[in-house]
């Protein structure tokens, strides 16, 4: 076989072999499809009534938390960096506070610790919580472009971790 025709093979398997999305980091549970998420809908910093169907055609990174956890305190920092390095027209976090006190309380803590990146959004009634089908915090669920549960992680995590930016940029580019 001449040169060009090994080149040209070589150029052929590259273009056609399949591309899979990054492996899951640990712990993240990922669904073998999409399940629909039930509406979830909390409030801006401002009062503002949002729901999730709101951020359709991104992919989410919805962060449920509280300012008590200490889990989430501690991860809260590189939510904010992971949404400075990804976020834009096709990726958003969601991080979504579970404070009854309301939003003044996150507004002080994003200002102690420095949160940049991340909108404020609550939910003092806690429903939302609730509707996704979790009882401790903080619970990371990642959602495609239609609104659909790609996978969860309950607990902490490093989320601009290397092999977790690598995943989430595999979800974003599965347009």
């Amino acid at each position: 076989m001449s040169k060009l025709a090994v080149v040209l093979v070589g150029m052929l398997l590259a273009f056609s072999w399949p591309v899979s999305a990054a492996e899951p980091p640990q712990n993240f549970a990922v669904h073998e499809a999409p399940v629909p998420v039930p509406e979830i809908s909390f409030e801006d910093g401002n009062g503002k009534p949002k729901m999730l169907a709101d951020f359709h055609g991104k992919v989410v990174l919805l962060n449920v938390w509280a300012t008590w956890c200490a889990p989430c305190r501690k991860e809260m920092p590189t939510l904010d960096r992971l949404q400075a390095k990804l976020g834009g027209p096709d990726f958003e976090v969601v991080a979504l506070s579970m404070d009854r006190a309301g939003p003044e309380i996150v507004k002080k803590f994003f200002a102690e610790i420095g949160i940049k990146h991340l909108a404020l959004n609550i939910d003092v009634s806690g429903r939302a919580m609730f509707a996704i089908g979790t009882v401790g915090l903080p619970a990371t669920l990642l959602v495609d472009r239609d609104g659909k549960e790609i996978g969860r992680l309950i607990g902490p995590a490093e989320w601009d971790a290397p092999d977790m930016v690598d995943f989430i940029r595999s979800r974003i580019a599965a347009k």
